[in-house]
């Protein structure tokens, strides 16, 4: 074993929708490998011969699964996924695809429809962080934001 962390995401029974939303917004994406249920174990599973069981996908070679568990467990903000982003445009692009159908939420969080958490992150945020004189001005700017701009956080850590 090569000690490799792979994230497993529970879903009821989205787990192909989903695997399909996600690799259809990232562009480095693909599917592995897709596994069904059988109809032995159904007493356990109850799950109808061929329904997907299990995706193995990758996003930017970071590597994925996706379950169809049943209801039993739910998504929270406890756990969530960060992307960092160069541009204002890339931060529009992940933000406007994956709230689609989902939830908004203040400093670059949102959930999308499959109820995931997703922080849109700017690369240079931890750069205008970093500045204990300025930290305070960037800090208020993005606590009064959704989805993060670029262009009012330098002002901020500006001092405009």
């Amino acid at each position: 074993m090569n000690g490799q962390i792979t994230p497993c995401l529970w879903f009821d029974n989205q787990a192909e929708e989903a695997v399909n939303f996600y690799t259809s917004i990232f562009r480095n994406s693909r599917i592995e490998n897709i596994s069904r249920y059988q109809n032995e174990g159904f007493e356990i599973h109850g799950q109808e011969e061929g329904t997907v069981l299990a995706i193995g996908f990758k996003i930017n070679n970071q590597s994925f699964n996706a379950l169809n568990g049943g209801p039993i467990f739910k998504f929270s903000k406890a756990i969530s996924f960060q992307i960092f982003c160069e541009t204002q445009e890339e931060i529009d692009e992940y933000w406007n695809k994956l709230s689609d159908g989902g939830q908004e939420s203040n400093c670059g969080w949102l959930k999308d429809k499959f109820g995931v958490s997703w922080q849109i992150i700017p690369a240079i945020l931890p750069r205008l962080m970093s500045d204990p004189t300025k930290s305070g001005n960037v800090m208020k700017a993005f606590l009064q934001m959704k989805k993060f701009d670029i262009e009012k956080l330098i002002q901020a850590q500006n001092g405009l």
